[in-house]
């Protein structure tokens, strides 16, 4: 593929990426506000935009295989983990901003357990199997990932077990 269409599809990639996640936020909370249509026509344009991101990534071809989409994935965990949120911590620290920091460590915590199942998994495809994990649960405020049993308290924000969704 040429560089510049390469590059306008990356760059529609993360759009339609970011719109399927935007939509899908304000569609919660539509939900949340007691306006189920609303929530409704937002999932749904949410869905499109999905739709819409997976034609470019599979156009860019990004989409592999079981071993190569595993090692995808931890190199993004690894790039979270090792730069771009410490980065994003140094600069939110020094700005003073709590929300940024809260967050920003949230997520760092949260990409570290992540790394460690997608190696994991890939250590299973490797030996031509199927991962075999117990139940994986995530914390729905901020997104603690644990696999087994829910803690009783979320170690990172301390809510109780009862919000964290199993996989």
């Amino acid at each position: 593929m040429r560089k510049m269409t390469e590059s306008f599809l990356r760059a529609a990639f993360a759009g339609e990426s970011q719109a399927h996640m935007k939509y899908t936020i304000f569609a919660d909370k539509a939900e949340k506000d007691g306006r189920s249509n609303t929530a409704r026509l937002f999932r749904a344009i949410a869905y499109a935009e999905r739709i819409h991101a997976t034609n470019h990534f599979k156009a860019l071809g990004d989409l592999l295989g079981g071993v190569e989409n595993l090692e995808a994935a931890i190199a993004g965990e690894d790039f979270e983990v090792e730069e771009m949120y410490p980065a994003y911590d140094a600069v939110a620290r020094l700005q003073a901003e709590k929300g940024a920091m809260k967050s920003v460590h949230w997520a760092l915590e949260a990409e570290k357990v992540h790394r460690t199942l997608y190696e994991t998994a890939r250590e299973a495809e490797m030996k031509g199997s199927d991962s075999s994990f117990k139940a994986i649960h995530i914390c729905a405020e901020c997104g603690h990932t644990v696999e087994g049993e829910a803690p009783e308290r979320c170690p990172l924000c301390g809510k109780p077990k009862e919000i964290f969704k199993s996989f």
